[in-house]
Formats: C-alpha cells, sequence, structure tokens
C-alpha cells in the first residue's frame, strides 16, 4: 500500500490490547482514536465511548481482540471534573454553543450546594438538542442546526456524586459520578435554570471509568513520541476490559468447545456472566452460565 506521497506504507499489524489515553480538548474521539491506531500500526481498533471535543481525559482504546469485548466497558459509570460556568446559557449548553442570553449571577455557596443535591440520584434528564441521539433516523444535532425542534423524551440515569470542589464566581468546579448516558452539559443547564441565572459547561475532563484511572492513561503526543516496543508496553491485556466479571477455568474439550462457538459443561450453582480460561490461563472469552452449561458469548480468537 501506498501513502499519499508515493511512498509504500507499511503493512498494518495485529495489535491486542487496551490503552489507556488522555485525550487531549479539542479533538474528537475518533479523532485521538485515528492517532493512536496509526502510532500502533494496528490493523484494527476502537474507542469504549465518546469525550465531546470539548472535553479531556481518560479514554480507553481498545485494539485488535479488545474492541470485542468493548461493550463491557461502555455500561461502566464514569467519573469527571467540570466547570460549570453561571450566568451564560448556550445553544448547544457547553462552550462550543452560541450564547442563547446572561443573567446577573447572585447565587451564595450554601445555595449551590442546596441545589446540587437536588440532581444527585436516580433523575430523568432531557437529552440536549445537540447530541448524537437519533430521532426518526436522523441525529438530533442535525434537527437543531435546522432550527427544527423535535420532541426529546427524558430518559433515566443516575448522578450518584455532584460535589462542589471550588466556587469561584461565576465558575463552580464539581465533582461527578454518574451512569452511562449522562449528559454533564444537561446537568450544567439544569443546575443553572435552578438557580435562576442559567449556566453551561465550560469545561469538562474525565478522571474515571470502569475502574480505569485518569493517573494511569498517557497523553497522545506522549504516546506518538514513543518507539515501537515502549508503545507495546503501555497496552494493557484484552481481559482487562472484563475484570469485573468472575472468572471460570475449563480445559481440555470444553475449552475447545467454547473456542468454536459450542456450549460446554459448567460448575455447579454458576450464573450470569463469566470470564473463561483454558488450562494455560490464556482468555477464551466471555461466557453465559445456563442449566449447568456454559453457553458463549463473545469468544476471544487465540493469540499468534
Amino acid at each position: 500500500m501506498t501513502t499519499p506521497s508515493g511512498a509504500r506504507r507499511a503493512p498494518r499489524e495485529r495489535v491486542d490490547g487496551v490503552l489507556l489515553l488522555d485525550k487531549p480538548s479539542g479533538l474528537s474521539s475518533n479523532a485521538a482514536l485515528q492517532r493512536a491506531r496509526r502510532a500502533f500500526n494496528a490493523e484494527k481498533a476502537g474507542h469504549t465511548g465518546t469525550l465531546d471535543p470539548l472535553a479531556s481525559g481518560l479514554l480507553p482504546l481498545c485494539f485488535g481482540e479488545a474492541t470485542k469485548f468493548a461493550r463491557f466497558l461502555l455500561d461502566a459509570d464514569k467519573r469527571y471534573r467540570a466547570t460549570l460556568r453561571f450566568g451564560v446559557t448556550t445553544t448547544t449548553y457547553d462552550a462550543e454553543g452560541d450564547v442563547v442570553a446572561t443573567r446577573a449571577v447572585d447565587v451564595g455557596r450554601a445555595q449551590l450546594d442546596a441545589v446540587l443535591a437536588q440532581f444527585t440520584g436516580d433523575l430523568q434528564q432531557v437529552p440536549p438538542a445537540f447530541a448524537a441521539l437519533k430521532y426518526q433516523g436522523r441525529a438530533y444535532y442535525d434537527y437543531a442546526r435546522e432550527g427544527v425542534d423535535i420532541p426529546r423524551a427524558p430518559r433515566a440515569v443516575s448522578v450518584h456524586r455532584l460535589a462542589l470542589l471550588d466556587w469561584d464566581p461565576p465558575d463552580a468546579v464539581v465533582d461527578v459520578v454518574c451512569s452511562k448516558g449522562t449528559y454533564v452539559r444537561s446537568l450544567a443547564a439544569d443546575v443553572g435554570e435552578a438557580l435562576g441565572c442559567g449556566a453551561h459547561l465550560a469545561a469538562l475532563r474525565r478522571d474515571a471509568t470502569g475502574g480505569f484511572a485518569l493517573g494511569d492513561a498517557v497523553a497522545l503526543d506522549v504516546l506518538e513520541s514513543l518507539d515501537r516496543d515502549a508503545r507495546r508496553r503501555l497496552l494493557l491485556p484484552v481481559d482487562a476490559l472484563l475484570r469485573e466479571l468472575p472468572r471460570v477455568d475449563v480445559a481440555g474439550a470444553v475449552a475447545d468447545d467454547l473456542r468454536h462457538g459450542r456450549p460446554g459443561a459448567g460448575a455447579e450453582g454458576g450464573e450470569g456472566l463469566a470470564r473463561a480460561y483454558d488450562e494455560r490461563g490464556v482468555l477464551i472469552g466471555v461466557v453465559r452460565h445456563e442449566a449447568g452449561m456454559l453457553m458463549p458469548e463473545r469468544m476471544a480468537a487465540p493469540p499468534p
């Protein structure tokens, strides 16, 4: 294969594993993914849920066989450090949108704490108009850009923690721990309306997701500056995505059956999903306990 300059490009390599990336602000998740993929010269890569371009922070990337198990991280809770700017509302509920209105900010810390508490727990949250969710086959943001109002049904989300870290009017820095599907920019807008002055999300940084922490992530420019071996050493094993699942060990014919997509005899008393390993400790994949059998759910290809 040749590049636009005419030089031959090295064939893509099989790369299996999970990279904890510290995505910079101003870059889409897909653009960050493609740069990381080029750095590894990897055949296959994917991410485990997007961060808006405005946001920075932890973005786990999956390579090769790890892409098969990315969905097990999609459902994980997330933790963010969010900066809410009061007194200004925008079309997108964040700093990238056009200003809709400006209002005076007359809010004390105690009042802000009380309102934040109102948005903690199980909520019905209306997604922003500028969102990638679909309505009749088109993204919300397509309608919003055309000035077309569409129904946006509330969605059930959970905000486990919404705590004030710093208050320097008109900006508040808050610690947010929330379920999948939660729009932090909608939280910012809703808190602002509850206080009567409006607000938008000025900055967002993801600190943790699915048991992974930002402190273990590598910056994109650092990744690109490393040599091949140093980059490979940053990869976590494929089963890092599955560590919340119980482990089951099998051998012989059962391992072969599972690898070929056939049910295998399982241990009594098991239930739900589990990560299965063969007698060498090599990941076979995710299985499901069912009536004393192990049913293949998502299998990994054997290592090369």
